[in-house]
């Protein structure tokens, strides 16, 4: 079983890199979050890797943190969550703001993650709060309000999907769409958000 894999990386998709390791290349799904923290094409890369097997296929699940990784372990416990839509959950909120939804039972954000409905959001709040308390006990809900972006942070998405291979008029005009009327929106919450309106094209 992979635990973990270093290497150079390859390639950069929208849902998966490719590490180069003594040559060989692996292919590693993985959610935005780590796309954003992870070096650029050609630089040294480690991810913590959970290593999926069934029957008719293996697949890599990268993570650039050891709590991001336990958290998706976590979500695979719950009943419907398959490894694609655990990693939709973590590309979709951040490990910071999941374990505050899901301790706080926050199931009406939940349900704003593309393949997570009532029924799975309640699952996840009972099933998963006393679980992420002990996985993160600092991850805290704050009642303070993020810092607003600024056009730095706008340049900065636009740039990060551009890295992703998105044209840049493509990528302004997704960031423009989910900064309307959200002055507090945060870098990784433009990424996250404009990318999942890409992959819907």
């Amino acid at each position: 079983m992979i635990a973990w894999l270093t290497g150079k990386l390859q390639r950069k998709a929208a849902d998966s890199v490719i590490i180069n390791v003594g040559g060989v290349g692996y292919q590693v799904a993985v959610p935005v979050s780590t796309l954003n923290a992870i070096a650029d094409p050609g630089e040294e890369v480690t991810l913590h890797i959970h290593t999926h097997v069934r029957e008719d296929s293996l697949t890599l699940f990268g993570f650039s943190t050891e709590l991001e990784k336990d958290v998706f372990l976590l979500l695979l416990g719950v009943s419907g969550i398959g490894p694609k839509l655990a990693l939709t959950v973590l590309s979709g909120l951040s490990v910071q703001d999941l374990v505050t939804a899901i301790r706080s039972s926050d199931d009406s954000r939940l349900r704003g993650i593309p393949g997570i409905g009532r029924k799975t959001a309640a699952r996840m709040c009972l099933e998963l709060k006393d679980k992420v308390l002990q996985l993160a006990p600092d991850e805290a809900p704050r009642s303070s309000l993020p810092p607003a972006a600024s056009s730095d942070d706008r340049d900065d998405a636009v740039s990060a999907l551009v890295n992703l291979g998105y044209k840049r008029p493509v990528a302004e005009e997704a960031v423009d769409k989910v900064r309307i009327g959200r002055p507090d929106i945060r870098i990784e919450e433009m990424v996250r958000e404009a990318l999942t309106l890409l992959m819907k094209r």
